[in-house]
């Protein structure tokens, strides 16, 4: 079963049947005949390789499998909105809102140019709104394009879930699991997380998008990423996402080896720090206004920062080769302190710390091995460091 090869108008109809138990109610509320529904459930069948009905006289018994897809059609359908847009102006739209042209969505999808042009102007038609604007070569969306193209991601991701848990129940223990990870997760929490989940499901599919916050934030309200783990923001982003707490962690100030405040580790203060200059994450993330808070709790003036930089690859390079100072989790840096290549100077001044956890869409059903999955980064973040709150 893929999502884009289903029809919408059936996803439509089974919800009642199932809840029903009569094609010809269903028929009567989305309008097609008994045999289009009767059709339709039975390529359905076919599809997913299951029966989603018990046939009784006069009336249809819906089976789990059918529970389950018809939750994850209303949610789909929910997302969709306009319910006569058809199954290839969605894929067609969708890969043109990702890819940015005809030419590079054609090479994607297999469909000829002339197929997306002729399937998105039908869309735009069908809902009565211009989807994309033509810049040079290319397109852009338009304000409503890009939050139609958003939902119909959602739809998809919704129908994905349906098609991975009906998988389960054949015994099929499929999945495919996105996540966002943001710096200091792909230190040690992610990377020990998926091995150990592994262990028990190795059938499960894994990708790891890395980003900053502000790169992650959007695929992850698109649906392209299931969940993003990183530093927790104070301010809620949005009443559509949720975040919950899972370790605190706090920052150490680092040096190169040989560094001239290294002799003075674990005595250093604020007004010792603010002497040398610094390489920080860019302004507006948690661990800059960590770092900001650590001298104003010391009324001392900020330092330079001649370098801003996310990279812990590049920062790690940069210290060790001169006599700039970072602040950063020990995790992300443990095999250069044990290697002796870098040395901690102390734990930043003024109890600074930030919490690490999980963001998710608020409307959000995680499949049972994405349940799982939670449950696994959960138990390894118990064995990093205690956290300060459940959830934000």
């Amino acid at each position: 079963m893929h999502p884009n090869h289903l029809n919408i108008r059936h996803l439509l109809a089974l919800p009642i049947v199932v809840r029903s138990g009569s094609i010809s109610v269903a028929a009567r509320a989305v309008n097609l005949t008994q045999p289009a529904i009767t059709q339709g459930i039975a390529k359905l069948e076919r599809q997913i390789g299951m029966a989603l009905f018990d046939r009784v006289p006069g009336l249809l018994i819906a089976t789990p499998a059918a529970h389950l897809l018809a939750e994850r059609a209303e949610n789909a359908l929910r997302f969709l909105g306009n319910r006569r847009a058809t199954a290839a102006q969605i894929r067609a739209f969708v890969a043109l809102a990702q890819h940015g042209s005809y030419a590079a969505a054609a090479g994607v999808t297999g469909l000829a140019e002339a197929s997306l042009h002729r399937a998105v102007a039908d869309l735009s038609l069908t809902l009565g709104v211009r989807l994309v604007d033509r810049r040079g070569r290319g397109v852009v969306l338009t304000r409503r394009g890009e939050e139609i193209a958003r939902n119909f991601r959602l739809a998809l991701a919704e129908l994905r879930s349906g098609r991975a848990e009906i998988a389960a129940l054949q015994g099929r223990e499929v999945g495919h699991i996105a996540v966002g990870a943001m710096p200091l997760s792909r230190a040690r929490l992610l990377p020990n997380a998926i091995a150990t989940f592994l262990r028990d499901n190795a059938q499960v599919d894994f990708a790891v998008a890395e980003g900053s916050h502000a790169e992650l934030i959007g695929p992850l309200r698109d649906g392209d990423i299931d969940m993003m783990i990183g530093a927790l923001r104070d301010d809620t982003p949005g009443a559509d996402l949720v975040q919950m707490a899972l370790f605190t962690d706090q920052p150490v100030i680092l040096a190169r080896s040989g560094h001239p405040l290294a002799h003075e580790a674990g005595r250093l203060a604020p007004a010792d720090l603010a002497c040398f200059p610094w390489i920080m994450a860019a302004e507006g993330t948690p661990l800059r206004s960590l770092w900001q808070r650590m001298f104003a709790l010391a009324d001392v003036s900020l330092p330079k920062v001649p370098i801003e930089c996310g990279s812990v690859i590049t920062i790690r390079q940069l210290l060790g080769q001169t006599d700039f100072l970072t602040m950063l989790s020990p995790d992300q840096v443990a095999v250069e302190l044990e290697a002796g290549w870098l040395v901690q100077l102390g734990v930043a001044p003024g109890a600074v710390s930030r919490t690490i956890g999980l963001t998710t869409r608020a409307d959000w059903r995680p499949t049972p091995l994405q349940q799982a999955f939670m449950a696994t980064l959960i138990e390894e973040a118990g064995k990093m460091r205690p956290v300060s709150g459940n959830s934000y």
